[in-house]
Protein backbone atom coordinates (compact mmCIF):
# COMPACT_ATOMS: atom_id res chain seq x y z
CA UNK A 1 0.00 0.00 0.00
CA UNK A 2 1.08 3.56 -0.78
CA UNK A 3 0.78 6.01 1.76
CA UNK A 4 1.76 9.51 2.10
CA UNK A 5 2.73 11.84 5.38
CA UNK A 6 2.02 15.19 6.39
CA UNK A 7 2.97 17.04 9.38
CA UNK A 8 4.09 20.66 9.60
CA UNK A 9 6.45 19.53 12.76
CA UNK A 10 10.01 17.88 10.97
CA UNK A 11 10.46 15.82 13.24
CA UNK A 12 7.37 14.28 13.85
CA UNK A 13 7.21 13.83 10.35
CA UNK A 14 10.82 12.47 10.04
CA UNK A 15 9.85 9.75 13.36
CA UNK A 16 7.03 8.71 11.61
CA UNK A 17 8.70 7.76 8.55
CA UNK A 18 11.15 5.58 10.38
CA UNK A 19 8.62 3.70 12.28
CA UNK A 20 7.17 3.28 9.28
CA UNK A 21 10.27 2.44 7.03
CA UNK A 22 11.30 -0.36 10.13
CA UNK A 23 7.92 -1.89 10.13
CA UNK A 24 7.63 -2.55 6.10
CA UNK A 25 4.29 -2.94 4.92
CA UNK A 26 3.71 0.52 3.93
CA UNK A 27 5.72 2.29 0.64
CA UNK A 28 6.25 5.77 1.78
CA UNK A 29 5.74 7.67 -1.88
CA UNK A 30 5.74 10.96 -0.04
CA UNK A 31 6.40 13.25 2.85
CA UNK A 32 5.19 17.27 3.51
CA UNK A 33 5.15 19.93 5.91
CA UNK A 34 1.78 21.22 4.90
CA UNK A 35 -1.20 20.12 3.83
CA UNK A 36 -1.39 21.91 0.59
CA UNK A 37 1.89 20.06 -0.45
CA UNK A 38 0.03 16.79 0.24
CA UNK A 39 -2.88 17.75 -1.82
CA UNK A 40 -0.47 18.19 -4.96
CA UNK A 41 1.13 15.37 -5.00
CA UNK A 42 -2.64 13.71 -4.32
CA UNK A 43 -3.52 15.30 -7.93
CA UNK A 44 -0.72 13.60 -9.67
CA UNK A 45 -0.30 10.78 -7.85
CA UNK A 46 -2.44 8.07 -6.37
CA UNK A 47 -2.02 7.33 -2.68
CA UNK A 48 -4.15 4.25 -0.75
CA UNK A 49 -3.22 5.77 2.68
CA UNK A 50 -2.54 8.77 4.45
CA UNK A 51 -0.95 10.01 7.72
CA UNK A 52 -2.32 13.41 8.41
CA UNK A 53 -1.40 16.00 11.34
CA UNK A 54 -4.59 17.58 12.68
CA UNK A 55 -3.17 20.56 13.96
CA UNK A 56 -1.62 22.75 11.03
CA UNK A 57 -1.27 26.18 10.16
CA UNK A 58 -3.06 27.26 7.14
CA UNK A 59 -4.93 23.80 6.91
CA UNK A 60 -5.46 21.88 9.09
CA UNK A 61 -5.62 17.85 9.32
CA UNK A 62 -9.56 17.93 9.08
CA UNK A 63 -10.11 20.41 5.69
CA UNK A 64 -7.30 18.99 4.49
CA UNK A 65 -9.28 15.43 4.71
CA UNK A 66 -12.72 17.30 2.86
CA UNK A 67 -10.42 18.19 -0.22
CA UNK A 68 -8.63 14.37 0.17
CA UNK A 69 -12.16 13.61 -0.58
CA UNK A 70 -12.88 15.46 -3.56
CA UNK A 71 -10.05 14.23 -4.98
CA UNK A 72 -10.45 10.16 -4.09
CA UNK A 73 -12.57 8.98 -1.72
CA UNK A 74 -10.90 5.97 -1.70
CA UNK A 75 -7.97 7.23 0.56
CA UNK A 76 -8.17 6.25 4.06
CA UNK A 77 -6.74 8.86 6.56
CA UNK A 78 -4.89 8.10 9.78
CA UNK A 79 -4.86 11.31 11.86
CA UNK A 80 -2.41 12.07 14.27
CA UNK A 81 -2.36 14.30 16.33
CA UNK A 82 -1.08 15.81 19.75
CA UNK A 83 -4.40 16.90 21.58
CA UNK A 84 -7.12 14.21 22.60
CA UNK A 85 -9.68 16.53 21.94
CA UNK A 86 -9.68 16.10 18.28
CA UNK A 87 -9.46 11.50 18.68
CA UNK A 88 -13.47 11.50 18.66
CA UNK A 89 -13.75 14.24 15.91
CA UNK A 90 -10.97 12.02 13.98
CA UNK A 91 -13.50 9.08 14.11
CA UNK A 92 -16.71 10.99 14.00
CA UNK A 93 -14.84 11.99 10.18
CA UNK A 94 -14.57 8.36 9.45
CA UNK A 95 -10.93 8.25 9.78
CA UNK A 96 -8.98 4.61 9.70
CA UNK A 97 -7.53 5.53 13.18
CA UNK A 98 -6.10 8.22 14.76
CA UNK A 99 -2.47 8.14 16.98
CA UNK A 100 -1.72 10.41 19.66
CA UNK A 101 1.89 11.83 19.74
CA UNK A 102 4.35 10.98 20.43
CA UNK A 103 3.65 7.94 18.39
CA UNK A 104 5.50 4.66 19.62
CA UNK A 105 5.63 1.41 17.37
CA UNK A 106 3.24 -0.68 19.29
CA UNK A 107 0.48 1.77 18.54
CA UNK A 108 1.60 1.98 15.34
CA UNK A 109 1.40 -1.63 14.51
CA UNK A 110 -1.92 -1.72 15.80
CA UNK A 111 -2.61 1.05 13.42
CA UNK A 112 -1.59 -0.82 10.24
CA UNK A 113 -2.99 -4.09 11.41
CA UNK A 114 -6.53 -2.47 11.20
CA UNK A 115 -5.67 -0.76 7.67
CA UNK A 116 -4.77 -4.63 6.59
CA UNK A 117 -7.83 -6.02 7.76
CA UNK A 118 -10.05 -3.37 6.22
CA UNK A 119 -8.35 -3.42 2.54
CA UNK A 120 -10.02 -0.98 0.16
CA UNK A 121 -12.95 0.57 1.17
CA UNK A 122 -15.41 1.19 -1.33
CA UNK A 123 -16.19 4.44 -3.34
CA UNK A 124 -19.07 6.94 -2.35
CA UNK A 125 -21.37 5.43 -5.36
CA UNK A 126 -24.06 3.41 -3.84
CA UNK A 127 -25.79 2.27 -7.27
CA UNK A 128 -29.13 3.34 -8.10
CA UNK A 129 -32.15 1.88 -5.80
CA UNK A 130 -34.62 -0.39 -8.17
CA UNK A 131 -37.51 0.20 -5.44
CA UNK A 132 -40.44 1.66 -6.92
CA UNK A 133 -40.44 4.00 -4.32
CA UNK A 134 -40.84 8.50 -4.05
CA UNK A 135 -38.94 10.34 -2.11
CA UNK A 136 -40.19 13.73 -1.15
CA UNK A 137 -38.31 16.82 0.79
CA UNK A 138 -40.84 18.99 3.20
CA UNK A 139 -39.51 22.15 4.43
CA UNK A 140 -43.07 24.12 5.11
CA UNK A 141 -43.61 23.57 8.77
CA UNK A 142 -40.43 21.38 9.60
CA UNK A 143 -38.03 19.52 7.53
CA UNK A 144 -38.71 16.43 6.83
CA UNK A 145 -38.35 13.45 4.92
CA UNK A 146 -40.67 11.42 3.42
CA UNK A 147 -40.01 7.52 1.66
CA UNK A 148 -43.36 5.71 0.19
CA UNK A 149 -41.56 2.61 0.46
CA UNK A 150 -41.53 3.08 4.26
CA UNK A 151 -44.26 5.48 5.39
CA UNK A 152 -43.67 5.64 8.59
CA UNK A 153 -39.62 6.27 8.54
CA UNK A 154 -38.15 9.23 10.67
CA UNK A 155 -34.89 11.19 10.02
CA UNK A 156 -33.19 10.66 12.92
CA UNK A 157 -30.25 13.89 12.89
CA UNK A 158 -27.13 13.13 14.61
CA UNK A 159 -27.30 17.24 15.97
CA UNK A 160 -29.48 20.43 15.53
CA UNK A 161 -26.52 21.67 13.51
CA UNK A 162 -26.42 18.83 11.61
CA UNK A 163 -30.30 19.35 10.54
CA UNK A 164 -29.90 23.13 10.08
CA UNK A 165 -26.48 23.15 7.83
CA UNK A 166 -28.70 20.73 5.30
CA UNK A 167 -31.65 22.89 5.67
CA UNK A 168 -29.17 25.91 4.46
CA UNK A 169 -27.70 23.67 1.56
CA UNK A 170 -31.51 23.03 0.79
CA UNK A 171 -32.46 26.80 0.77
CA UNK A 172 -29.45 27.88 -1.23
CA UNK A 173 -29.88 24.43 -3.57
CA UNK A 174 -27.51 24.20 -6.15
CA UNK A 175 -25.56 27.13 -5.21
CA UNK A 176 -22.32 27.17 -4.00
CA UNK A 177 -21.77 28.28 -0.60
CA UNK A 178 -18.57 29.51 1.37
CA UNK A 179 -17.48 27.39 4.05
CA UNK A 180 -17.27 30.65 5.84
CA UNK A 181 -20.54 32.18 5.19
CA UNK A 182 -22.25 28.86 6.13
CA UNK A 183 -19.92 28.85 9.88
CA UNK A 184 -20.94 32.56 10.31
CA UNK A 185 -24.74 31.42 9.88
CA UNK A 186 -24.66 28.67 11.86
CA UNK A 187 -22.10 28.92 14.29
CA UNK A 188 -21.51 32.70 14.82
CA UNK A 189 -20.56 32.88 18.85
CA UNK A 190 -17.65 30.17 17.64
CA UNK A 191 -14.19 30.87 16.96
CA UNK A 192 -13.02 30.31 13.19
CA UNK A 193 -11.14 26.88 13.66
CA UNK A 194 -13.69 25.46 16.11
CA UNK A 195 -16.10 26.40 13.93
CA UNK A 196 -14.38 24.54 10.76
CA UNK A 197 -13.94 21.85 12.45
CA UNK A 198 -17.92 21.54 13.26
CA UNK A 199 -18.73 22.00 9.97
CA UNK A 200 -16.32 19.44 8.70
CA UNK A 201 -17.82 17.12 10.78
CA UNK A 202 -21.55 17.91 10.41
CA UNK A 203 -20.90 17.37 7.09
CA UNK A 204 -19.60 13.87 7.43
CA UNK A 205 -23.40 13.19 9.61
CA UNK A 206 -25.19 14.58 6.84
CA UNK A 207 -23.11 12.37 3.92
CA UNK A 208 -23.51 9.41 6.08
CA UNK A 209 -27.33 10.25 6.74
CA UNK A 210 -28.05 10.63 3.12
CA UNK A 211 -26.27 7.71 2.19
CA UNK A 212 -28.23 5.55 5.05
CA UNK A 213 -31.52 6.80 3.31
CA UNK A 214 -30.08 6.01 -0.47
CA UNK A 215 -30.99 8.94 -1.62
CA UNK A 216 -30.16 10.88 -4.37
CA UNK A 217 -28.51 13.80 -2.40
CA UNK A 218 -25.33 14.82 -2.87
CA UNK A 219 -23.22 17.37 -0.90
CA UNK A 220 -20.39 18.26 -3.02
CA UNK A 221 -17.17 20.04 -2.09
CA UNK A 222 -15.09 22.38 -3.94
CA UNK A 223 -12.85 25.41 -3.70
CA UNK A 224 -13.33 26.08 -0.43
CA UNK A 225 -17.32 26.06 -1.01
CA UNK A 226 -20.41 23.15 -0.57
CA UNK A 227 -23.62 22.90 -2.06
CA UNK A 228 -26.23 20.42 -2.12
CA UNK A 229 -27.43 18.74 -6.00
CA UNK A 230 -30.13 15.83 -5.91
CA UNK A 231 -32.06 14.00 -8.42
CA UNK A 232 -35.73 12.54 -9.06
CA UNK A 233 -36.21 13.98 -5.38
CA UNK A 234 -39.90 15.98 -4.69
CA UNK A 235 -39.46 19.09 -2.86
CA UNK A 236 -42.75 20.54 -1.58
CA UNK A 237 -41.66 24.58 -2.13
CA UNK A 238 -40.00 23.50 -5.77
CA UNK A 239 -43.67 22.39 -6.24
CA UNK A 240 -45.55 25.22 -4.46
CA UNK A 241 -43.25 27.91 -7.09
CA UNK A 242 -43.68 25.82 -9.71
CA UNK A 243 -47.50 25.88 -9.05
CA UNK A 244 -48.07 28.72 -7.89
CA UNK A 245 -50.50 31.27 -9.67
CA UNK A 246 -51.63 34.91 -8.22
CA UNK A 247 -54.56 36.27 -10.98
CA UNK A 248 -57.96 35.64 -10.56
CA UNK A 249 -59.31 32.10 -10.76
CA UNK A 250 -61.48 31.44 -14.16
CA UNK A 251 -62.94 27.93 -13.63
CA UNK A 252 -64.08 25.23 -11.12
CA UNK A 253 -61.13 22.66 -12.74
CA UNK A 254 -58.66 25.91 -12.35
CA UNK A 255 -59.80 25.65 -8.65
CA UNK A 256 -58.99 22.47 -8.35
CA UNK A 257 -55.71 22.68 -9.56
CA UNK A 258 -54.89 25.12 -7.44
CA UNK A 259 -56.01 23.25 -4.43
CA UNK A 260 -53.73 21.22 -4.95
CA UNK A 261 -50.70 23.53 -4.55
CA UNK A 262 -52.21 25.50 -2.16
CA UNK A 263 -52.42 22.04 0.21
CA UNK A 264 -48.29 21.94 -0.14
CA UNK A 265 -48.58 24.51 2.13
CA UNK A 266 -48.57 22.64 5.89
CA UNK A 267 -47.18 25.90 7.75
CA UNK A 268 -44.90 28.80 7.03
CA UNK A 269 -41.49 27.76 5.73
CA UNK A 270 -39.12 25.80 8.07
CA UNK A 271 -40.77 27.78 10.80
CA UNK A 272 -40.30 25.34 13.49
CA UNK A 273 -36.72 25.78 13.55
CA UNK A 274 -36.67 29.64 13.68
CA UNK A 275 -33.44 29.97 11.66
CA UNK A 276 -32.72 33.70 11.58
CA UNK A 277 -31.53 32.84 7.85
CA UNK A 278 -34.87 31.43 6.30
CA UNK A 279 -36.78 34.10 7.42
CA UNK A 280 -36.67 36.47 4.35
CA UNK A 281 -37.68 33.70 2.51
CA UNK A 282 -40.42 32.29 5.23
CA UNK A 283 -42.15 36.00 4.51
CA UNK A 284 -42.02 35.57 0.60
CA UNK A 285 -43.63 32.39 0.59
CA UNK A 286 -46.37 33.49 3.30
CA UNK A 287 -46.94 36.38 1.21
CA UNK A 288 -47.25 34.08 -2.20
CA UNK A 289 -49.24 31.43 0.33
CA UNK A 290 -51.93 34.23 0.72
CA UNK A 291 -52.44 35.74 -2.30
CA UNK A 292 -52.86 32.37 -4.43
CA UNK A 293 -55.82 31.49 -1.45
CA UNK A 294 -57.22 34.87 -1.34
CA UNK A 295 -57.68 34.43 -5.15
CA UNK A 296 -59.43 31.60 -4.97
CA UNK A 297 -61.51 32.83 -1.80
CA UNK A 298 -63.28 36.02 -4.48
CA UNK A 299 -63.92 33.18 -6.74
CA UNK A 300 -65.72 31.55 -4.26
CA UNK A 301 -67.37 34.45 -3.44
CA UNK A 302 -68.32 35.27 -6.36
CA UNK A 303 -69.76 32.07 -7.76
CA UNK A 304 -72.11 32.96 -4.43
CA UNK A 305 -70.29 30.14 -2.38
CA UNK A 306 -69.88 31.92 0.91
CA UNK A 307 -69.89 29.06 2.94
CA UNK A 308 -66.37 27.83 1.39
CA UNK A 309 -65.25 31.13 1.27
CA UNK A 310 -65.59 31.74 4.64
CA UNK A 311 -64.02 28.52 5.65
CA UNK A 312 -61.04 29.52 4.21
CA UNK A 313 -60.37 33.48 5.13
CA UNK A 314 -60.68 32.31 8.29
CA UNK A 315 -58.23 29.81 7.77
CA UNK A 316 -55.76 32.48 6.15
CA UNK A 317 -56.71 34.98 9.36
CA UNK A 318 -54.62 32.30 11.34
CA UNK A 319 -51.77 33.12 9.16
CA UNK A 320 -51.91 36.99 8.91
CA UNK A 321 -54.43 37.77 11.76
CA UNK A 322 -53.68 41.95 10.68
CA UNK A 323 -55.08 41.84 6.81
CA UNK A 324 -57.51 43.73 5.93
CA UNK A 325 -57.97 42.48 2.83
CA UNK A 326 -58.20 39.23 4.56
CA UNK A 327 -60.98 40.20 7.06
CA UNK A 328 -62.81 42.09 4.46
CA UNK A 329 -63.38 39.38 2.62
CA UNK A 330 -64.20 37.66 5.65
CA UNK A 331 -67.06 40.36 6.45
CA UNK A 332 -68.33 39.99 2.85
CA UNK A 333 -68.78 36.02 3.19
CA UNK A 334 -70.71 37.28 6.78
CA UNK A 335 -73.08 39.04 4.78
CA UNK A 336 -73.81 36.78 2.07
CA UNK A 337 -74.89 34.23 4.66
CA UNK A 338 -76.75 37.08 6.12
CA UNK A 339 -75.10 36.31 9.49
CA UNK A 340 -74.74 40.01 10.35
CA UNK A 341 -74.36 39.58 14.26
CA UNK A 342 -71.71 37.61 13.34
CA UNK A 343 -69.96 40.20 10.77
CA UNK A 344 -70.41 42.50 13.80
CA UNK A 345 -68.68 40.74 16.10
CA UNK A 346 -66.01 39.20 13.29
CA UNK A 347 -65.28 43.13 12.62
CA UNK A 348 -65.21 43.89 16.35
CA UNK A 349 -62.83 41.27 16.84
CA UNK A 350 -60.55 42.55 14.24
CA UNK A 351 -60.84 46.12 15.63
CA UNK A 352 -59.21 44.95 18.58
CA UNK A 353 -56.45 42.96 17.86
CA UNK A 354 -55.46 45.99 15.64
CA UNK A 355 -55.87 48.54 18.32
CA UNK A 356 -53.91 46.01 21.61
CA UNK A 357 -51.47 44.65 19.34
CA UNK A 358 -50.55 47.28 16.69
CA UNK A 359 -52.15 50.40 17.90
CA UNK A 360 -53.70 51.30 14.92
CA UNK A 361 -57.62 51.50 13.65
CA UNK A 362 -58.73 50.14 10.44
CA UNK A 363 -58.99 52.53 7.36
CA UNK A 364 -61.87 54.54 6.62
CA UNK A 365 -62.61 53.29 3.67
CA UNK A 366 -63.10 49.73 5.00
CA UNK A 367 -64.95 51.06 8.07
CA UNK A 368 -67.01 53.07 5.91
CA UNK A 369 -68.16 49.65 3.85
CA UNK A 370 -68.51 48.05 7.33
CA UNK A 371 -70.93 50.17 8.67
CA UNK A 372 -72.90 50.73 5.19
CA UNK A 373 -73.07 46.67 5.25
CA UNK A 374 -74.38 46.63 9.07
Amino acid sequence: MKAILIDDEKPALQHLERLLVKDGRLEIRGKYTSARLGLQHLQQEKADIVFLDIGMPEMNGLEAAEHIGTLDRNIRIVYITAYTEYAIEAFELNAVDYLLKPVTAQRLSKTLERLESRGKQPGQESGTSADPRSLSILCFKRLEFLDSGEPGRKLQWRTSKAQEVFALLLHNRGQWMLKDTIVDLVWPDFKPEKAVTNLHTTVYHIRKLLKTWDMGVLVEFSQERYRLTYENISFDVEDFVRGWRGTPVESDQELAGREAVLSLYQGDYLAEHHYDWAEPRRKELQAAYLQMALRSAEYELNLSRPREAQARLLSLQKVDPYSEEICRLALRSYADLGDFIGCRNHYDTYKALLHSELGIHPGSVMDSWVQKVL
